[in-house]
């Protein structure tokens, strides 16, 4: 490189996100004709117990982001993912297993509408507890994170091979989403004494 050019500093993800990952947050309409990819995820039919998932993105300082992206991955009720090169039995066709959602521009919150998934097995034939993958986009992330939610109503969590790994009780807790009727409550903390586990994936 000559010693008369300079490195343009990193840049984190910006606007530009959501200009093209879910463009009404931009104020763009009509991009994707319709709802912008990853806004809907159940149709009529769907197979399940609906519920919402819904939470706020707090940075290091407490504050939450309010331009944040929250995308999910999540098997159907019967356990099935909506994977094209899957070979087992087919997905629901009424779920798309697949969510994205911006934080809201003046509360911070995300939301989802979907079905409580199913177990999945491990790589060794155990059971998964029921869970959603989820990633996270936010303002000072050069690389989004990943992290998991399970369900504070389920027994199964107590032998989930993943969350077994998690020693600490405490920290564990960081990835489980507290019911309250049909809604799952879940923050995810991305500094600071809450710090919710994130994997390196």
């Amino acid at each position: 490189m000559s010693a008369d050019l300079k490195e343009s500093p990193s840049q984190t993800a910006g606007p530009y996100v959501h200009i093209g990952c879910v463009p009404s947050f931009a104020g763009l309409e009509g991009m994707y004709r319709g709802r912008d990819l990853g806004a809907q995820m159940i149709r009529d039919g769907v197979v399940g117990e609906r519920i919402t998932i819904q939470g706020r993105i707090f940075d290091g300082a407490g504050e939450a982001s309010k331009d944040a992206m929250v995308e999910i991955w999540q098997a159907d009720s019967a356990g099935r993912f909506n994977s094209p090169g899957d070979t087992g039995e087919a997905s629901d066709p009424s779920f798309s297993g697949w969510g994205r959602q911006p934080t809201d521009g003046e509360t911070g919150l995300f939301r989802f509408e979907t079905i409580k998934p199913g177990a999945v097995p491990w790589n060794d034939g155990r059971q998964q507890a029921p869970h959603i993958s989820v990633w996270v986009v936010a303002r000072g992330i050069n690389l989004g994170l990943h992290t998991r939610i399970y369900f504070s109503d389920e027994a199964a969590n107590a032998d989930d091979p993943l969350l077994s790994m998690i020693s600490d009780t405490a920290r564990r807790s960081t990835l489980v989403a507290n019911r309250s009727g049909d809604t799952f409550h879940f923050d995810i903390h991305l500094q600071g004494e809450k710090e919710t586990v994130f994997f390196d994936v």
